[in-house]
Order: structure tokens, then sequence, then C-alpha cells
């Protein structure tokens, strides 16, 4: 395995094309106008299509149409972008056609976007939220693999860090179990039989080969997204065996925490780290265990608040949570701010400890 010199956006690119990417439509939106670019570059190479759509809306509907032809499709643009895509997104989970959204976003505060949706009905979206570009790397295939494995539609969160860094990456294949075929995609080879196939997100089926109808068709929707929310978590955690005090962040604003904890640990503070790799399904019982024990619990985030309450959903005690973190851009409004600073997240945590036992 080779290690290159790429940049996250490439490297990302690279990856998702491996994973079997085939078709990709999307508008140009900082931070995400590179994975655009090294779409369209690299792509043809792999008989694979990249078209600059319009709008978002037009590439996110083209990224549904390959989808549903049983092609591994994906659209993508940061927040702003997503907040167009959600009534197709929603259309995705609820005909259950499998498509990945990347956002690149612009800072976190696409959380609630992500978790919570836009869309209508009862639905909800995987969504992976890497730290680093080597854990992107692997995102960028588990998002093929969950959107295929379930049939439903799974959002890779990351940012303009990960979009513009560059690494010496490799990019290892992910070792994935094996996949039902996809007895449901559009081909046409059925076409004239009497038992051409549907994707319809009413579930309503045919004259000849009625559906289960609405209600009956939703209600299995939702009991589906159950049951990913019951094995689909994931998470990291550091330190939590003796921690009194947790910090919880997620993206690459989690590998800041992590870095800032262990210092902190080696000047003898007993701190720990709990970061959500799924957004979607939330982490929650694993951040219940890991937060039993501590006198607080705080919540490191880019934005003004939407991630923590889900933290306050999950530990014993809502009154431990407290935000530690907030709104944080550079004067262009697309870049990071000054609170993405190891030094500033370190002097927070300390005044929050200090505070609290005063």
């Amino acid at each position: 395995m080779t290690m290159r010199l790429m940049d996250g956006s490439e490297a990302i690119v690279e990856a998702a094309i491996q994973a079997g990417l085939r078709f990709y439509a999307g508008y140009p939106m900082s931070p995400a106008t590179e994975l655009l670019e090294y779409m369209a570059e690299k792509l043809p190479h792999h008989e694979g299509v990249c078209i600059n759509a319009a709008t978002e809306i037009e590439g996110v509907n083209m990224a549904l149409g390959a989808a549903a032809g049983g092609f591994r499709a994906a659209s993508g643009s940061c927040g702003q972008g997503l907040a167009l895509m959600q009534e197709a997104i929603a259309e995705a989970a609820l005909n259950e056609t499998p498509i990945v959204i990347f956002n690149m976003a612009r800072n976190q505060q696409d959380y609630f976007q992500a978790t919570r949706g836009g869309g209508w009905g009862d639905y909800r979206t995987i969504t992976l939220a890497p730290k680093d570009l080597h854990e992107a790397v692997e995102h960028a295939q588990l998002a093929f693999h969950l959107a295929d494995k379930y049939r439903v539609p799974v959002i890779f969160m990351g940012d303009n860090l990960l979009a513009r860094t560059q690494m010496g990456t490799e990019l290892p294949e992910l070792d994935l179990e094996p996949l039902p075929p996809k007895d449901w995609q559009l081909d046409g080879t059925s076409g004239g039989t009497g038992k051409s196939r549907q994707i319809w997100t009413f579930g309503c089926g045919k004259t000849n080969d009625p559906g289960p109808g609405p209600s009956k068709h939703w209600e299995r929707i939702a009991a589906k997204f159950d049951a990913i929310a019951e094995v689909e978590a994931r998470h990291e955690e550091g330190f939590v065996e003796d921690a009194e005090t947790l910090v919880v962040a997620f993206g690459t604003g989690g590998k800041f925490v992590e870095h800032v904890v262990r210092e902190m640990r080696a000047d003898g503070h007993k701190v720990g780290y709990f970061r959500p790799i799924t957004l979607w399904p939330y982490p929650g019982e694993a951040l219940e265990r890991a937060s039993q024990n501590c006198k607080r619990v705080l919540v490191f985030e880019l934005n003004a608040g939407q991630m923590i309450d889900d933290v306050k959903l999950n530990v014993r005690d809502r009154k431990l949570v407290k935000a530690i973190g907030g709104v944080s851009f550079d004067e262009s409004g697309l870049n990071l701010g000054p609170l993405m600073d190891a030094g500033v997240i370190r002097e927070r945590i300390e005044q929050a400890i200090n505070g609290a036992s005063k």
C-alpha cells in the first residue's frame, strides 16, 4: 500500500471511487467545490460520470435517479446547499433509494440539519463525522456500504479543514460484509412482463401487483430506522475510567479535544473525551456509561449549541452539562475561527473545572 501526499478532497474522492462510486452530480459551493473538481477529473477514468449541475436540487435528483438504477451515486455541497436537497433526501429515505450526500461543511452549524433533517415524513439519515483525513478515507467507503445495506441516504459530514488539509495518505480498502443483491434496481430487465419494478415513496404498487400502501409502508420504514439505531451507533472514547470531567466533541473538533485531553492527562488532570462518530444514530448509551461517574460534562462544538441537546438526553443529570464551544468563523465566513485552537480549548476546559470547584 503506497502513501501519497493528497489534500482531503482528493483523498475522499479516490476512496469513494474505490468503493464503487460511478455517478456524482453537484454544484460548486466552497469548500465542496474541490470535491466536485476532483470528481470531474477522476470519475471518467473509472467509467463514471460527473455532472456540474445548475443547482443543488438538480444535482441531488440526478444522483437519486442514478441510484435508483442500481449505481453507487452521490451528490454534495456545503450545508447551505444541502438545505436545498432536503426534499430529495427525505424521498430517498422513504422510497428506499441508497444515496450518499457529501457535506463539506463550513463549520459545525449543520448538526441539526444532518440529524433532524428538513424533509417530510418519519425518516432519519445515518451521518458519519470523521475526525481526520485517515478516518475520512474509511468513512467515504463505509458510507456507500451502509447506504446499500439498509437502502437509506447516508450523510458524510466533513468540513473545510478536512477538505483542504494535505497529508500523506493511504487508501486502505475496508473489509466489509457482503451485501444482498439489488433486486429492486430499475434496470429495465423486467419491462413488458407485467412484473416491472417500481420505486415509490407511497408504497402503493400497481393494479396487478398491489403494494402495502402508505401506512404500512411508512410503518416499516420507521421500524427499519429503529433497528438501524440499535446496531450502527459508533463512538470513540478515551480516559473515561477515572474521568471527573468528560469533554464531548465531534468531527475535526473531536481531534483537537483528544489532543488537549492527552496533554491535560499528562499534567495530572482527570479528564476524558468522548466523540460520537455517528451523529445519527447517536451513541447515547455509550455516552451514558462514559459519563456516569463524572462531575461535569463539557460540550465543544462550533455552533451556538446543537449537539448539546443530544448530550443532555444521555447523561444522568443534564445539570452537569456545559457548553464550552460557540459560533466561530474567520472574517470571510468560510474558514475556521479562533475557537478551533488547542490552547483556547484547554483554557475553556480549565475555566469550567476551576469555576465548578470554587
